[in-house]
């Protein structure tokens, strides 16, 4: 009897896939806090980047059916 829980104490010591499962999800999980707060403080200046950049942009003709969403500075 003790040598089977030696045995079985011995092979949980030596199982390290859990532990590596666990430090692999801390690390996804710190990735993706830091793609979300990259999102969060870029967004707005990306949003007015783009904007600026739709301005612009000239087309020869709008047609009537486009909604104007944005106005642009002149």
């Amino acid at each position: 009897m003790l040598s089977l829980y030696i045995n079985l104490s011995s092979r949980l010591h030596r199982d390290e896939k859990g532990a590596t499962a666990v430090e692999y999800g801390i690390m996804v999980a710190l990735i993706a806090v830091v793609i979300i707060a990259a999102v969060t403080l870029l967004g707005g200046s990306l949003g007015d980047a783009f904007g600026d950049i739709k301005c612009s942009i000239t087309t020869p003709a709008t047609p009537n059916w486009v909604a104007a969403t944005e106005t642009c500075a002149a």
